[in-house]
């Protein structure tokens, strides 16, 4: 095999691709790239990322590609490499028989580097799977519109693992509504995420063919959606989610994406959320980059102990309290002349509060909060068809 590739299209896709790597590869060739060039399409070459749970296979169109074939590369010495290099172009060469693969980068009138990557045998590299059939279910859309679903949501999965009954390293797809036929139609989606102590939900309208909502919710890995939002940077290009049993594939116009699904069960969310949305009485409406910036300053204030931050809402603003035995307190008032009562206090960890409102600063629409009462869930809405739901702390009783 030997091409020349624009240097920051294959780093951009060895980037993305980094995502389907093993933290630990039981298997070396697991820890490497499959480059194939010289197939169908003559300028075109594909790259192939799977650690047996999770997969990728990217196409990169306008490669020279001077000789066909396939090689197996460690894919952190690649990724590296282009990440250091300054080329415009770079040159992969290999030689059947050899045990490494030359990349040159640079030359004439720029510097000029030659690197020698150790290779494995092709074959060694299992194939990525195509998914099962048949699929119950494809749901198609534009690439902002996953891109959107995933940010609104993914935030939610716990950054740890946890031991509880129910599966929280996923995230769930829900499709409403069985369909008729084999003819796609416009239907609900819903994304949903949750740690136990929040959940955020998106839904938004598809066209999706096939499935029942009754019976139909894989959860899919965090990871493979930390990948899939990598490798929609395209708006306006159409995405297919073909949802099954076992496994889901996402299909771009550039790339394909397999995996296995999280096992277990969801928890039964739907209750928690209807009951939450029908006894809300107090709804406030607040201006997000101030009450961001303020729960910003009274975070700095707390520590690992007494990670919270109090809120108490009156006619007329709120006062955001926080203290810490090493790091002081801290007192901020913010003016809410809209809202009218009536007083209510409540505490939340400010964290949950700033990871959500950082990603509500790109929606352009206006923020809202819906009480019940200082230990019920509370309510958070930024955007059509986005819900954020935090379960408050324990308010501590006020100081005379």
């Amino acid at each position: 095999m030997k091409l020349s590739v624009n240097r920051e299209a294959l780093l951009e896709a060895c980037q993305s691709a980094g995502a389907a790597l093993p933290a630990r590869a039981v298997r070396e060739v697991l820890a490497c790239f499959r480059l194939d060039a010289g197939g169908k399409v003559p300028d075109q070459l594909t790259l192939t990322a799977f650690d047996m749970e999770l997969g990728i296979r990217q196409e990169l169109r306008g490669v020279e590609v001077i000789r066909g074939g396939s090689v197996l590369v460690p894919a952190n010495q690649l990724t590296q490499v282009l990440r250091e290099s300054r080329a415009e172009t770079v040159e992969l060469e290999a030689i059947p028989g050899q045990e490494t693969v030359t990349l040159r980068c640079g030359g004439g009138s720029s510097s000029a580097a030659r690197f020698e990557l150790p290779q494995r045998p092709v074959e060694e590299f299992p194939e990525l799977p195509e998914g099962s059939e048949p699929q119950q279910c494809v749901a198609e859309g534009l690439a902002e519109q996953f891109r959107e679903m995933i940010r609104r949501t993914l935030f939610a999965i716990p950054k740890k693992d946890v031991v509880d009954r129910y599966a929280f390293k996923g995230l769930l797809w829900e499709v409403s509504g069985a369909g008729e036929g084999t003819a796609p139609s416009s239907r609900p989606l819903r994304l949903v995420a949750t740690d136990g102590k929040r959940l955020a939900l998106s839904e938004t309208t598809l066209q999706i063919r096939g499935g029942d909502g009754t019976r139909l919710h894989p959860l899919v890995p965090s990871r493979a959606m930390t990948l899939l939002e990598r490798v929609l940077t395209h708006d306006g290009e159409v995405v297919q989610a073909h949802l099954g049993v076992n496994d889901v594939r996402f299909l771009t116009e550039r790339a394909m994406i397999y995996t296995t699904l999280v096992q277990g069960r969801f928890p039964p969310y739907r209750d928690i959320l209807e009951k939450a949305e029908k006894s809300a009485k107090i709804k406030i409406s607040l201006p997000l980059d101030e009450f961001l910036a303020a729960v910003r300053q009274i975070r700095v204030m707390t520590d690992e102990e007494s990670r919270r931050v109090d809120m108490s809402f009156r006619a007329g603003g709120v006062t955001l309290e926080g203290r810490g035995t090493a790091t002081g307190s801290g007192h901020v008032e913010l003016p809410l002349p809209d809202f009218a009562g009536p007083a209510i206090r409540i505490a939340f960890d400010p964290d949950f509060l700033i990871e959500y409102l950082n990603i509500a600063r790109g929606e352009n629409a206006a923020l809202s909060l819906e009480l019940t009462a200082a230990d019920k869930p509370a309510l958070f809405r930024c955007g059509e068809g986005w819900i954020y739901l935090v379960m408050p702390m324990l308010v501590e009783p006020q100081a005379r």
